[in-house]
């Protein structure tokens, strides 16, 4: 992944249900350079929070479905908690930028494709 320089860094938000890897993505990529947080978008009732709490040139969304998030979380949630989730979400999930099923991938892969896509935006 390629560091970026400040002056050409992007602000990137990232948005998606507990669970789905936005702590972990944001731990991986903030040290290459990339000016990146996670949003806690699903525990607001404001639908566009993500775009509220600071400027942001770029939001990425990632999903996991219920078997993935109950095994990374070492939950038992019920389908309906996830749906909560969902529905607090679609604002963001609407304006994402990339949209990415974190199921069956390892942090790796996810870092390399959302990175890629950063890459690809800010060429």
């Amino acid at each position: 992944m390629k560091q970026t320089s400040s002056k050409s860094r992007l602000k990137i938000a990232v948005a998606g249900p507990c669970g789905a890897g936005k702590s972990t993505l944001v731990a991986g990529l903030r040290p290459q350079g990339y000016d990146i947080r996670s949003v806690a978008q699903e525990h607001s009732y404001v639908p566009d929070m993500w775009r509220r709490v600071s400027r942001t040139d770029a939001l990425i969304y990632l999903d996991a479905g219920i078997d993935t998030i109950n095994r990374r979380r070492g939950r038992t949630w019920p389908q309906s908690v996830l749906d909560t989730l969902n529905h607090r979400l679609r604002h963001a999930r609407a304006h994402a930028d990339f949209y990415l099923p974190t199921d069956g991938l390892d942090i790796e892969t996810v870092a390399r494709q959302v990175a890629a896509f950063l890459d690809s935006i800010d060429a």
